[in-house]
Formats: C-alpha cells, sequence, structure tokens
C-alpha cells in the first residue's frame, strides 16, 4: 500500500506544470509582502504539498483513489 501512495508515479507533465504554477504565485505573493499571518500559513502548506507532487510526480491523493493523469506506455 506504502508504494502505490508514495512510490507510484501517477502525475504527466503538464499537471505537474499545472500544481507548480500556484506554488510559484503564493510565493511570489509572499515574498512582495502581499500574503502575511495566518494567511501566509496556509497558502505556504497547500503550496508545500503543490511543489513536493510537482517535483516527485507522485500524488498520496490520486493513489488512494486509483487515480492517474500518466499515460501507460502501449508497447
Amino acid at each position: 500500500m506504502f508504494k502505490r501512495l508514495f512510490l507510484t508515479r501517477n502525475v504527466a507533465w503538464w499537471d505537474r506544470i499545472l500544481r507548480l504554477i500556484p506554488a510559484a504565485i503564493a510565493l511570489w505573493a509572499y515574498l512582495a509582502g502581499q500574503l502575511n499571518g495566518p494567511l501566509a500559513f496556509a497558502f505556504g502548506v497547500v503550496s508545500a504539498m503543490l511543489l513536493v507532487t510537482s517535483l516527485t510526480g507522485t500524488c498520496s491523493i490520486y493513489g488512494m483513489f486509483g487515480l492517474s493523469t500518466l499515460r501507460k506506455n502501449r508497447n
């Protein structure tokens, strides 16, 4: 079960980019002083999760539900 949730790649390249964009925007907003206090913390946690799934190509939520945006090789 651990392997299916955390080690199986299930995020396609386009999905990884879509996850990276909000993380970058939240970082920019924090550095520009637009986010502060509890809102900055909440956005930071969500952005960190999006960044990790974007970099690793694995999403544990997709794994729990058996979903994947990554195409299987048809060889």
